[in-house]
């Protein structure tokens, strides 16, 4: 049965940040709010945890899974990010985007795409996301909150928990979100490529 916490958007209490943070450490499946939808976070090096979160959204390892980033410094550990990348990153963040890149070291090598040795990475503009963020002092490893066969991302965080509550450890209710996903945007190329338009107005990155 997971837990269920009610988290001020604009105010998170910093107690109910700890706890959630003490469940992601102990391997937890966390329902989060960001700025585009809700998603599904695990610890970044737990195996079992980053397994359990595939199985629950029907994603194989080809699909990538999002670093949940603090910022930009953050992103520049796991990924390679040149000049022209870094000032496309620093327009366009933190807000509603994704951006895929080359995978440094950092990035255990089950995380990154098996052919293209890439990750996607974001950095959201969420308080509750950017607390939680804070408290692991770590990035998250997530995916939108979308099931196969679903036209649309949960959004409402009761129907969150209803649906998930046998399958996951905590659902921070934190509002209603949207309903359309993050802007994708691939920097692994010479030019910015849109992958999949979103939230997120492309036209930072010259699209």
């Amino acid at each position: 049965m997971s837990q269920f916490f009610q988290i001020h958007p604009d105010n998170p209490q910093l107690r109910l940040i700890k706890q959630a943070a003490q469940i992601i450490h102990a391997g937890g499946i966390v329902a989060l709010p960001t700025d585009s939808c809700y998603a599904l976070v695990c610890h970044l090096d737990d195996k079992n945890a980053v397994e359990k979160l595939r199985r629950i959204r029907g994603m194989d390892e080809k699909h990538h899974l999002t670093l949940l980033c603090r910022d930009l410094s953050e992103i520049a550990l796991y990924a390679r990010v040149d000049n022209h990348q870094f000032r496309w990153l620093k327009a366009a963040t933190p807000g509603p985007f994704t951006v895929i890149l080359d995978a440094t070291k950092e990035v255990p090598r089950r995380l990154s795409h098996p052919s293209r040795k890439t990750i996607g990475l974001r950095v959201p503009e969420n308080r509750i996301a950017h607390a939680l963020l804070e408290e692991l002092a770590q990035p998250l490893l997530g995916a939108t909150l979308i099931f196969p066969g679903d036209s649309d991302p949960l959004t409402d965080p009761t129907e969150i928990r209803d649906r998930l509550e046998r399958q996951i450890d905590l659902v921070i209710d934190g509002g209603a979100c949207g309903v359309v996903p993050t802007t994708v945007i691939d920097l692994t190329t010479d030019e910015p490529v849109l992958v999949r338009q979103g939230r997120g107005d492309a036209s930072l990155f010259g699209l």
